[in-house]
């Protein structure tokens, strides 16, 4: 139970763009963007979902259950494209993805998500979802496909606060076929479409087709969370359009806002440059686990700011492992001071580094520190029985 006088987390609210409180009451609705599962686990995926890991761990710590909904996209154009340049069917590629995804996150440390729902797996509640816009008024057919009116909603643009020429360039660079003619604006987005020989389709009041990418989200988002989650996130490429379109959409198809609250992880660079599959410059989780321990790469993802964006530099894999070993080798027991440095640090805007810091301060004056590191979702287990703890592997 949540002490009445214990003071509210503050946390970065991107639609509000300053640090807020944060205050749920009871049990906390959380929900983040999962992943396309069309190639292997990324740095950025990591960032995120560690950051979101160890915002739950400090919610449960304040004692907040968590029902928190990761959800995977699995029916998308992405992921459409690299099936069929594999020569797969979309959905064996996607449950391999997956399911090294899921483990990767686990050798991360991360908790499981309450639920994972996939796209292909919600067509119901994403037509259900789509029959109340088109029955509101929110939405129009056109062609062979139905588009959301964004015209009509007082909540787009309220998260990005972009405007309409940010909008559409920042849409084209995220696939929006803005110079689609069968649009009535270019910035109104896909909710179903045909699909093409060979792709997925279900069978629609408004043709055999497949859902957009946003409103996935927005229906599995509220399909298992109600019509307002505590708090949505993911990473800050996905702020417009992907949670801009998403949230006009579930405001409309509900009457209540989608979220509560906006957070955001920054991108990760590589050496200076955007990573991106394109410029083949991705880090992938696996070939870090493969070198190192999965701890010591949970390190290296704390040592920023969640709002920071860095840069990526495979010496830091060195740094973060003397950093394990030093906290490995504190005292037994636990110092109350130092828990209570990683619980503040958390509650400010989760300052994540702020409360690495506090844990080195500790180790340095020889204090205990495993419960403080468990907040961080940090297992100071040796490195032999966390490897047995991952069925043998030496990743």
């Amino acid at each position: 139970m949540v002490s009445e006088a214990m003071s509210p987390m503050r946390l970065f609210d991107t639609a509000r763009g300053e640090v807020v409180p944060f205050r749920p009451d009871g049990v906390v609705r959380l929900y983040t963007c999962g992943i396309t599962p069309y190639d292997a686990t990324h740095l950025g995926h990591a960032c995120t979902y560690v950051t979101f890991d160890i915002l739950q761990r400090r919610l449960i710590d304040r004692g907040h259950p968590v029902r928190y909904v990761r959800n995977i996209t699995d029916v998308d154009d992405d992921m459409l494209a690299a099936a069929r340049r594999r020569g797969v069917h979309h959905l064996d590629l996607a449950f391999g993805v997956t399911r090294r995804f899921d483990e990767d996150m686990a050798a991360l440390g991360n908790l499981a998500p309450w639920a994972e729902p996939r796209a292909s797996g919600a067509i119901p509640a994403i037509r259900r979802f789509i029959h109340e816009l088109l029955d509101g008024g929110w939405a129009y057919r056109s062609g062979d496909a139905v588009f959301f009116d964004v015209g009509r909603s007082d909540v787009f643009g309220s998260l990005s606060h972009f405007s309409e020429s940010e909008m559409l360039v920042r849409g084209a660079e995220m696939g929006e076929e803005t110079d689609d003619a069968r649009r009535r604006s270019p910035l109104d987005t896909i909710l179903w479409k045909s699909s093409a020989v060979g792709e997925p389709a279900w069978d629609a009041p408004w043709g055999r087709g497949r859902p957009g990418w946003h409103v996935e989200c927005a229906a599995m988002a509220v399909s298992h969370l109600g019509p307002t989650v505590d708090l949505h996130g993911g990473g800050s490429d996905l702020v417009h359009p992907h949670h801009e379109c998403s949230a006009a959409m579930a405001s409309a198809a509900t009457g209540e806002p989608l979220s509560r609250h906006w957070m955001h992880q920054a991108m990760v660079r590589n050496q200076g440059t955007k990573m991106s599959k394109s410029l083949g410059n991705l880090v992938f989780v696996s070939d870090l686990l493969a070198g190192a321990e999965p701890m010591a790469v949970r390190l290296c993802l704390l040592a920023n700011h969640y709002r920071t964006s860095w840069d990526w530099d495979p010496d830091l894999l060195s740094v973060a492992t003397e950093r394990l070993d030093r906290w490995r080798s504190a005292s037994d027991g636990d110092s109350a001071h130092v828990v209570g440095a990683v619980r503040d640090a958390l509650d400010s805007d989760l300052d994540v580094p702020a409360a690495v810091a506090a844990v080195d301060e500790a180790v340095a004056e020889g204090r205990g520190v495993a419960k403080a590191a468990r907040l961080l979702g940090v297992d100071l287990a040796d490195r032999d029985l966390n490897a047995s703890r991952r069925g043998g592997r030496n990743r």
